[in-house]
C-alpha cells in the first residue's frame, strides 16, 4: 500500500541503495511475526503506529537498519522484551544468510534459503557466453512465466461466445504497431511461437494469418501480460514450481521442457543403437530416460542374421549406462535412467543380480516388472513360466518365491531393483488401445507408453494452511492454473526427436502433484503415521485430481481434447478432456529446495542437520517450523539445535515434549508400513503413479522390504523402491556416528539432497 499523505516519511533506502515507496504494512508484517514466534498477541497496528512516530521525529529518509533498530527500541519500551528478543533473532539470522550469500557471490532478490540460492545459481539461472550468471530468480521466474504463458495468445481464435460465434477482438490491423521487441520478447519465444502457430495451422486451429496474428499480438498485450503475471505471481510466490527442465530450458535456445521420457529398446542391433542415440538427445537437453529391455531376447538365444548367440539385455544395460556416464545433460544435469525387465524373461535372475554383484548400471535404477500371477505365485508357494521373448514360448520353469526372495535380498543390500507392477499400471491406463505401458521414467511415477514424455509440477502445500486449516478455495485455483501452465508446457516443448512430439501431443499428459505434505501436516497438528493422516491423504488427493480434471474438461471444451481422447476411457465419461492424464506424484528433489519445503508426499528426513553448501563449507539448517515451536515454548538454543543435529531426530531427547515429539517425526523414525500405506493412499487418486521411498533403519531385516513389497501390491500400488539406510557406499545423507564407516559428528546432506531416498545414484534426479 501507498504511505500516507500524512506521513512525512514517504522514500527510505534499501540495503543496495535503490530508494523505494515507505510502506507501514512491512512493519506491521514484521511485528505480527515477532509476536507469533512468542505464541503472543498484541496490538500490531498501535505498535506500527508508534513505531513510525519515533522515526518522523529522526529521520527523513531512513534506510532499513535505521528502521529496524527502531522496532526492536520500540518493542523494549513497551515491555515486549521476549517479542524483542524474537525479532532481534530473526534479524540475526537474516543478516547470517545474507553476509553467506555475499560470500557466495549469490545474488538473491527473493530472499530464499543459502542452499536454494545457491543451486538456483548453480544449475537454473541463465548464463552468459564466459558463464557468469545474467539473471536473478525473479527474473529468472519472469522467463519461464512469459515463455508459457505466451501460448495462451495461439489459442484466442479459438474462443467462441455462448452462441458459437467467434468472439470479436480489439484488432485485426494488418500493421504490427509496435515492436515485439519493446515487449519483452526474445528471438526464442518468437521462434516456440512460430513452430506451434505452423503446427495449429496444419491441425485448421489458427484461423489468423500470421501477420495478423502477430498484430494482435501487439496491440492486445494486455491481455497477453494478464496470462503472464497469473504464471509469474504462481511461481515467485512459490506456490506451484515445474519441473527442472521447464524452469532451465523455457525461452532458451534448448526449448526442451519435459523431465519424463520413455524410449522403445527392440530387439535388433539397429534397435538398440537407435534407443542409445535418442537416449543422448534426450539427456542432453535435461530429460530422464525409461526402457523396458524385455523385448530383448536372452543371453545365449540365436541370432538369426549371423548365427551367432545372443548376449542379453544386461550386457546392452551397460551400453546405455556407459553412455550415460560420458553425456553431461545440457551442462546442468546428470544422467538418469530407469531400466525395467518382465519377471518372466529368462535373463530375470542375472537383472536382479546386476548391480548388488558387479558394481555395474550406476547411472540406472532398475526394476523387475511383476506380474498378478507371479505375485500369486509368490503368496502360493507356485511355480511360473520363463518366456523367450523372441517365440512367445515357456523355456524354463522357476519357484516364484525363490525370485522374490533374490528381489527382496537385493533390494536390502541395495536399494535395487524395485519393483512394478505393470498389470495395476496397464489397468489403469487411460488409453489402452494404444498399446501396453511396458516402462516408466527413471524414479517410477511416471509410466509412459514408447516414444511418450510428460512434463510435472509440484504444488508447495504448505502455502495453503492458514489458522490450523486448509484453504480449500485458494487450492482449488492454484490447481486450475497449475492444469493451464502444464498445458500450455506440452506446446512451448521443442521436443528432441520427431516421434516424442507427435507421440506426447496425441495425448497431452501432464503430471500435477504435491510437495510440503509433511509440513502441512505438522501445521494441521496431524501426526505423519496416523489414521488420520491417511484419510487427509485421500481426501487432499481426490480433491485435487477432481479440480485437475474438471479443469482438463475446461481446456477441452476451450482448445479442443486430447486426439486420441474418443478411444480413451475419458470418453465415456466427459464430452472433452484436454489430456489423458492430470496426476503424478514425483520426488520433487531441487524445487522443492527452491520452496523451502519438504519432500513430495516423504517425512521430513531430519529435524536439524547440516548442508554441504559451497566448496566445503557447511551451514546448520533447522526445520522453520519446528525452531519456531521451540521458540515459542521458549526452549530454542543453538546448542539444542546442534544436538539435535547429531542423528536429525529428537524422539529420545527428554528436553523436548512428547507433544511436539509426536508431530516432528523422521523418516527413519516412521515403521515401513506406514510409508507403504501412505503412498497408497495418494495413489488411490493420482492417474499415473507416485515415487515414494519406502525408508529403512540400517538394522532392519530382508524380512521387512518382503513385507513391504506385498504390502503395496496388495494395496494396488503402481510400484515400489526400498532403502535400507547405509545400504550403499555414496550417499547424499549421512548421520554422523550411526554406521562405523561414518566419521562426521551430524547429520550432513550434500546441497540438492531435499529429502527421501539418501541414495546418490536412485534419487538425485
Amino acid at each position: 500500500e501507498p504511505p500516507s499523505s500524512s506521513m512525512s516519511i514517504k522514500k527510505v533506502i534499501k540495503r543496495d541503495g535503490r530508494v523505494v515507496d515507505f510502506d507501514p504494512a512491512r512493519i506491521k508484517n514484521a511485528v505480527e511475526k515477532a509476536f507469533k514466534a512468542t505464541g503472543k498477541t498484541g496490538d500490531y497496528a498501535e505498535i506500527t503506529n508508534e513505531v513510525i512516530k519515533r522515526l518522523e521525529t529522526r529521520y527523513t529518509m531512513p534506510n532499513i537498519e535505521q528502521i529496524q533498530d527502531v522496532v526492536e527500541e520500540t518493542l523494549m519500551d513497551l515491555n515486549y522484551p521476549d517479542v524483542a528478543k524474537a525479532y532481534i533473532i530473526y534479524r540475526e539470522k537474516r543478516a547470517e544468510i545474507r553476509n553467506a550469500k555475499m560470500l557466495f557471490g549469490i545474488k538473491d532478490d527473493l530472499k530464499l534459503g543459502i542452499n536454494a540460492a545457491q543451486v538456483l545459481r548453480k544449475r537454473y539461472l541463465l548464463r552468459d557466453e564466459n558463464g557468469n550468471v545474467i539473471e536473478t530468480p525473479r527474473q529468472m521466474f519472469w522467463r519461464v512465466a512469459r515463455y508459457i504463458g505466451l501460448v495462451d495468445s495461439l489459442y484466442w481464435p479459438r474462443v467462441f461466445d455462448k452462441n458459437g460465434k467467434q468472439k470479436k477482438r480489439k484488432s485485426e490491423s494488418p500493421r504490427l504497431t509496435k515492436s515485439l521487441e519493446k515487449l519483452g520478447l526474445t528471438y526464442w519465444d518468437l521462434d516456440m511461437l512460430s513452430r506451434a502457430y505452423t503446427r495449429l495451422g496444419k491441425q485448421g486451429r489458427m484461423k489468423l494469418p500470421w501477420k495478423k496474428f502477430l498484430n494482435y499480438l501487439a496491440e492486445n498485450w494486455e491481455d497477453v501480460l494478464e496470462s503472464i503475471n497469473r504464471f509469474y505471481k504462481l511461481m515467485v510466490n512459490l506456490e506451484f514450481l515445474p519441473n527442472s527442465p521447464t524452469l532451465m530450458n523455457s525461452g532458451t535456445r534448448l526449448g526442451q521442457l519435459s523431465a519424463c521420457f520413455v524410449l522403445p529398446v527392440e530387439d535388433s542391433i539397429e534397435g538398440i543403437f537407435d534407443a542409445v542415440k535418442w537416449m543422448a538427445l534426450v539427456q542432453q537437453s535435461g530429460g530422464g530416460t525409461g526402457f523396458s529391455f524385455s523385448r530383448l531376447r536372452p543371453k545365449g538365444d540365436l541370432v538369426g542374421s549371423t548365427k551367432g548367440i545372443a548376449s542379453g539385455p544386461v550386457s546392452f544395460m551397460q551400453i546405455f549406462d556407459k553412455a550415460t556416464d560420458v553425456i553431461k545433460q545440457g551442462g546442468k544435469r546428470r544422467g538418469a535412467n530407469m531400466g525395467i525387465l518382465r519377471v518372466d524373461h529368462p535373463d530375470i535372475t542375472e537383472f536382479i543380480n546386476a548391480k548388488s554383484e558387479n558394481k555395474i548400471l550406476q547411472n540406472f535404477n532398475i526394476s523387475v516388472a511383476v506380474t498378478d500371477s507371479f505375485m500369486r505365485a509368490v503368496e502360493n508357494n507356485d511355480y511360473y513360466n520363463l518366456i523367450n521373448p523372441r517365440t512367445g514360448e515357456p523355456v524354463a520353469r522357476m519357484k516364484a518365491r525363490d525370485v522374490f526372495d533374490l528381489i527382496t535380498m537385493n533390494a536390502w543390500k541395495s536399494g535395487d531393483p524395485g519393483l512394478i507392477f505393470i498389470d495395476e499400471i496397464n489397468r489403469k491406463h487411460p488409453v489402452k488401445g494404444l498399446g501396453q505401458i511396458e516402462a516408466t521414467n527413471p524414479c517410477g511415477e511416471q509410466p509412459l507408453l514408447p516414444f511418450e514424455s510428460c512434463n510435472l509440477g509440484s504444488i508447495n502445500l504448505t502455502k495453503f494452511v492458514e489458522n490450523g486449516r486448509i484453504n480449500w478455495k485458494k487450492l482449488e485455483a492454484t490447481v486450475r492454473l497449475a492444469v493451464r501452465f502444464l498445458d500450455n508446457v506440452i506446446d512451448a516443448n521443442k521436443f528432441p526427436i520427431k516421434e516424442i512430439g507427435e507421440t506426447t501431443r496425441a495425448n497431452r499428459k501432464i503430471g500435477l502433484g504435491i510437495m510440503g505434505w509433511a509440513e502441512m501436516l505438522i501445521m494441521l497438528g496431524v501426526r505423519y503415521d496416523s489414521e488420520e493422516a491417511l484419510t487427509l491423504a485421500g481426501r487432499l488427493m481426490k480433491f485435487i485430481s477432481e479440480k485437475a480434471r474438471d479443469e482438463s474438461r475446461k481446456l477441452g471444451e476451450e482448445r479442443g481434447s486430447f486426439p486420441n481422447f474418443k478411444s480413451s476411457i475419458w470418453a465415456k465419461k466427459y464430452k472433452t478432456m484436454r489430456n489423458a492424464t492430470l496426476t503424478t506424484i514425483a520426488p520433487t528433489g531441487t524445487i522443492s529446495i527452491i520452496s523451502g519445503c519438504s519432500s513430495s508426499i516423504e517425512p521430513l528426513f531430519a529435524i536439524a542437520f547440516v548442508r554441504n553448501v559451497l566448496e566445503g563449507s557447511r551451514l546448520l539448517e533447522v526445520n522453520k517450523l519446528f525452531e519456531d515451536e521451540m521458540k515459542k515454548r521458549g526452549l530454542y538454543s543453538k546448542e539444542l539445535m546442534f544436538k539435535i543435529a547429531r542423528t536429525g531426530s529428537i524422539q529420545n531427547l527428554t528436553e523436548i515434549p512428547e507433544d511436539v515429539k509426536n508431530l516432528y517425526r523422521t523418516a527413519l523414525d516412521i515403521n515401513p508400513e506406514w510409508h507403504v500405506r501412505m503412498q497408497a493412499a495418494f495413489q488411490r487418486y493420482v492417474d499415473n503413479a507416485v515415487s515414494k521411498t519406502i525408508n529403512l533403519q540400517n538394522d532392519a531385516s530382508p524380512s521387512d522390504v518382503k513385507k513391504s513389497f506385498l504390502l503395496a501390491w496388495k494395496l494396488k500400488c503402481k510400484g515400489i523402491t526400498v532403502y535400507r539406510y547405509g545400504s550403499r557406499e555414496k550417499q547424499v545423507l549421512y548421520i554422523g556416528g550411526l554406521l562405523k564407516k561414518e566419521l562426521g559428528k551430524y547429520v550432513l546432506a550434500e546441497p540438492e539432497f531435499a529429502g527421501g531416498c539418501p541414495s546418490k545414484e536412485k534419487c538425485e534426479y
